[in-house]
């Protein structure tokens, strides 16, 4: 697994952005597949969740993660809830101790939080749709409704795609700059015409900024980049792979 050294600074949080090592998984998804709503043996999967759960020092049943949906639906968690009732949200908050809280990706932005003093943590999936519409700063506001300050939180973006592999076409150029046409800078020339290469580790920081963050460190992985290292929604679809694993990207408060 992998760690930022901000949030590794912390008295009582545990994190860890979970490579697709150490698992028991196969195929497509060797080997640490944490998706659930993928296409691998059920057992084993609960397997690799069971490892990454002992990894941050909770039980099983208290290592959660949300039906996502590329949106700025953010819940809160004070008890573990099981698999076929999780909230449908694509961020989790908490303050509850032994309870590790965290996001599924496979190219998408996991951005995990805390505010070590107030003792609440946070884990954000920011995909294209969910930045743009707000989770960022949904999930720091939820965070200060449980006691948290945003100057003092600190965030940290795990393992996403990166922006000479995220080639998007002119539909999505132009809903951006609907928004706001300061977001020109995000996008680079495509070698093909009329397409361009987002940055979206670069806006999920920018909004992060704008929210209020004032520590915010990337861990600068590419996903995509690194087959023998990380799951890719992109890479299998342009290999024609039948399905792909899910990362998980968690945090938890010690007691």
């Amino acid at each position: 697994m992998l760690q930022a050294t901000s949030l590794s600074k912390l008295a009582r949080v545990r994190h860890a952005f979970f490579t697709r090592a150490g698992g028991v998984s196969h195929g497509v998804y060797a080997s640490l597949n944490g998706g659930v709503g993928s296409s691998d043996t059920p057992e084993h999967v609960a397997e690799n969740r069971a490892r990454m759960a002992a990894a941050l020092g909770v039980a099983p049943e208290r290592f959660l993660t949300a039906y996502q949906i590329h949106s700025p639906e953010v819940v809160v968690a004070d008890a573990p809830w099981a698999h076929e009732s999780r909230p449908r949200a694509d961020a989790i908050v908490t303050r509850t101790p032994r309870l590790a809280i965290g996001v599924s990706t496979a190219d998408c932005g996991p951005v995990l939080f805390a505010d070590a003093e107030a003792g609440v943590v946070g884990a954000a999936h920011a995909g294209w749709r969910g930045a743009l519409t707000g989770v960022i700063e949904a999930t720091v506001a939820a965070m200060e409704k449980l006691g948290a300050e945003r100057a003092r939180i600190v965030a940290a973006l795990g393992p996403t795609i990166r922006q000479p592999n995220y080639e998007v076409g002119p539909e999505f150029v132009a809903r951006f700059m609907a928004a706001d046409a300061d977001n020109a800078r995000f996008f680079a020339p495509s070698e093909r015409a009329d397409h361009a290469m987002f940055d979206l580790a670069g806006y999920i920081a920018d909004r992060a900024q704008r929210a209020g963050i004032e520590t915010f460190e990337d861990l600068a992985l590419c996903n995509y980049a690194e087959p023998e290292r990380f799951f890719s929604y992109r890479r299998t679809t342009k290999r024609g792979e039948p399905d792909y694993g899910r990362h998980i990207n968690a945090i938890a408060l010690a007691e």
